[in-house]
């Protein structure tokens, strides 16, 4: 939300979003979960079995049906867990948003405590909504982890 005391910054077109705070956090928290779910996927597809790999290609079949069929599957298979983690980390992370003025569970708190004194009720309020929300997250992804991981599952 800084970029804006760079006279080059609002001068260009971008400054239309940029002036925005809640472009500004939307933006960085996509780079911040982009890079994470990309590096997630990226070892996830590394760490397929070379066994599948060549399984498949002695069933003769072309690269990107390999892709399609085996690599893509397993490794998203894989990832889920990692994933159901990035998704709670930002998650909490979104609480950073109440410092460049945009409202959220954590600045409707502090809001609670500027104005009517109410330290306790704002702030745990807001520690049981995101508890609640991140009980849901939580469990959609052992259901999701239960679902797709089930072969991995001890007899």
């Amino acid at each position: 939300y800084g970029l804006g005391q760079f006279e080059v910054v609002r001068d260009s077109i971008f400054w239309t979003y940029l002036r925005s705070p809640w472009w500004c956090a939307l933006i960085a928290f996509s780079l911040n979960s982009g890079a994470y779910a990309t590096e997630i996927i990226r070892g996830a597809v590394a760490t397929t079995p070379k066994g599948q790999i060549e399984a498949a290609m002695a069933l003769g079949l072309r690269k990107w049906q390999v892709y399609a069929l085996i690599i893509i599957p397993s490794a998203l298979r894989r990832a889920l867990p990692q994933y159901g983690n990035e998704v709670v980390f930002m998650l909490h992370g979104s609480s950073i948003a109440s410092i460049i003025t945009i409202q959220d569970i954590l600045g409707a708190g502090r809001t609670l405590n500027a104005r009517y004194y109410l330290a306790y009720e704002g702030f745990l309020t807001a520690a049981v909504f995101y508890m609640a929300v991140t009980l849901v997250c939580v469990l959609t992804f052992r259901a999701l982890e239960r679902r797709f991981l089930r072969h991995l599952a001890p007899r």
